[in-house]
Order: structure tokens, then sequence, then C-alpha cells
């Protein structure tokens, strides 16, 4: 296998994260996953990259709890996990208590969540701002976790956030992370945040602010964006609601990152 990065649309057209990392020597490595939706599609798709009936995944991780993160995970735990090998999953997440109360339409999330753990704790790893580890050739430094004395309290800002190195490349792995979390994760980081490709928050709009990215200064984005958000189209048509992804675009070409990989144009597959 080659160091690559694939990003997998949502297979319901809908935002969501999905993301397959393979490294040169032999590992591979998943970011979220999607919706419950997506974990037939992550499945086959795993098989298809690593030609294996029964994929080895080396480590999981997962950015916060949200349905269109983590859910896959959870379908796959619930009924297809004797389909996969997984090794290690890595994640940071609040109480069940705390999210309910950030967010009490989403808080169900994290409590089915911790309902699958019993079956999976084997191979959990909580993992913490300033931690690092390494799967196979991919280096990966925890730099942002859940910090719940954060005023803005919502389960975006609980958002793990991961820097990773392989090969000759380096990718800020932002998840849902919003203004308020982005501010501390910039705070704390500073100049230890520049990072050739980033994954931009939130599906690309009302993530981290703008000084987030300038810190970063990638030459790559990865927008896990489908087409009616990149167009901030309403239903009524381009740029006709209050969704700000057109003003993040904006962004990334003032910061000069000029290569874009839009899950709106189908699966990408970008080598490191």
């Amino acid at each position: 296998m080659k160091n690559m990065i694939y990003m997998l649309p949502m297979t319901n057209k809908s935002i969501g994260n999905s993301f397959i990392v393979t490294t040169e020597d032999g590992k591979v490595i998943v970011i979220d996953g999607g919706w419950r939706s997506d974990t037939d599609n992550l499945i086959s798709r795993l098989k298809d990259i690593t030609g294996e009936k029964t994929p080895h995944i080396n480590g999981w991780l997962l950015s916060h709890a949200h349905d269109d993160h983590i859910c896959a995970f959870m379908g796959l735990i619930e009924r297809r996990m004797g389909d996969v090998i997984i090794d290690k999953v890595y994640y940071c997440f609040p109480s069940t208590d705390y999210c309910m109360r950030c967010e009490p339409h989403d808080g169900h999330t994290v409590r089915e969540f911790y309902s699958l753990l019993p079956k999976f704790a084997g191979i959990a790893q909580i993992v913490n701002q300033g931690d690092s580890f390494d799967i196979g050739a991919a280096h990966f430094d925890v730099r942002y976790s859940h910090d719940p004395a954060l005023s803005h309290k919502d389960i975006n800002n609980s958002t793990t956030v991961f820097r990773m190195t392989l090969g000759s490349k380096s990718v800020m792995w932002l998840g849902d992370l919003g203004v308020a979390g982005g501010e501390k994760l910039l705070a704390c980081n500073g100049e230890k945040l520049k990072s050739d490709i980033v994954q931009m928050a939130h599906h690309g709009q009302n993530g981290v602010d703008k000084p987030v990215y300038e810190a970063i200064a990638p030459k790559i984005c990865l927008w896990p964006t489908p087409q009616w958000l990149w167009d901030n189209d309403a239903g009524k048509g381009y740029n006709t609601h209050d969704w700000k992804t057109i003003i993040v675009q904006g962004w990334m070409k003032e910061i000069g990152a000029g290569e874009w990989y839009i899950a709106k144009d189908g699966e990408q597959a970008i080598e490191l």
C-alpha cells in the first residue's frame, strides 16, 4: 500500500466525516466513518482498498459524538463486528450528562456509544491534549481535546483534534471544532499547528475561525462537504442560505491553499 488518504462521501448525500488512511508499511486507519447508513459502504471500501476479505484496521480515530461522524462505527459494532479486525479505537468524549445538557436532541449519540463500550472496551483508548502515538509509519499528536471549562458548551467544541505526520506530509484533522474550541486550540499550540493539509472544520462552515487556518497555513484542503452545502443553497439556488461555506472558501484562497478535494465530487484519493 501507499501513503494515501481516501475521503468518502456520505451515501445519504448529507454532511458527514469519513476517511480511510493507508500507510506504506501496510497499516490502515479510519477517521470517524459517517452515519449508520454508511457502515456497509465503509466496510466495502475497506475491503477494496486493502484487498482483504476481513479488513484489518490498525487504528480508528473518533473526533466527537455526533451521528454523522461516529454512527458508522457504532453500526459496525452493533451488527458487523465480525467483518473487520480493529486493533485500537482512539477517542475522548464528554459525559452523557454533559452532552444532554448542551444538546438535548443530539446527546443520545454519546449515550449509545457508552452503552456499546463494553463490546470493544479492550481496544478502546482515551486520548487527551498533549498525547502522541504511532500507527505504523503514521505519527499522531493530540493538539486539542474536550475542555469542559469552555464558556461555549456544545458537542462540536468537544472535538479531539489530531495532527498526523505521514511520509513527507502533515495533516490537521479538525473534525467539527467550532470557534471557541478553535481559539483554545490556537492559544495552546500556535506555530505547532502548521500543516501541509487541513480537514476543513465542520464541513467547511461555521467551524474554527480564519486565524486558525492562517496558523495551519495549508496548501491542501479536504472538504467533507456535499453539493448543497458547498453552494450555500437553501433550495433556492447558489448562496441563498446563511451557512458560511462561501466565506470560508474565500479565506482559503486568501491564505493560499490552492489544492482542494471536495466530497461533493465523489470519493477523493490523495497520495501523500
